[in-house]
């Protein structure tokens, strides 16, 4: 068995309040969840408005597997950049 995480940070420069920054981020959350079968949670930076880290995690038997929808999932959430900016992301395996 294979554990997969990756660790998304986010910019989010028009936010003015946590509201404002749960609005932008829930759907982003919500469309990865239902696009591939993970886990995620915001898991960083709850209460500043302008920044945001997503936690995900994913199981599998194949590394190579994990890797493949990790990598789209990187390319979906670029795809989707409008209200918010990718600072950085990192996938481990364990």
């Amino acid at each position: 068995m294979i554990i997969a995480f990756m660790q998304i940070n986010l910019k989010i420069s028009h936010s003015n309040s946590l509201k404002e920054k749960r609005a932008i981020i829930r759907p982003l959350v919500e469309k990865l969840k239902k696009n591939y079968n993970i886990s995620i949670a915001e898991v960083d930076h709850q209460d500043l408005w302008q920044l945001a880290t997503l936690g995900i995690a994913m199981v599998s038997n194949s590394k190579t597997y994990l890797q493949e929808v990790f990598d789209k999932m990187i390319n979906d959430v670029i795809k989707l950049q409008g209200d918010y900016q990718i600072l950085s992301h990192q996938i481990n395996f364990t």
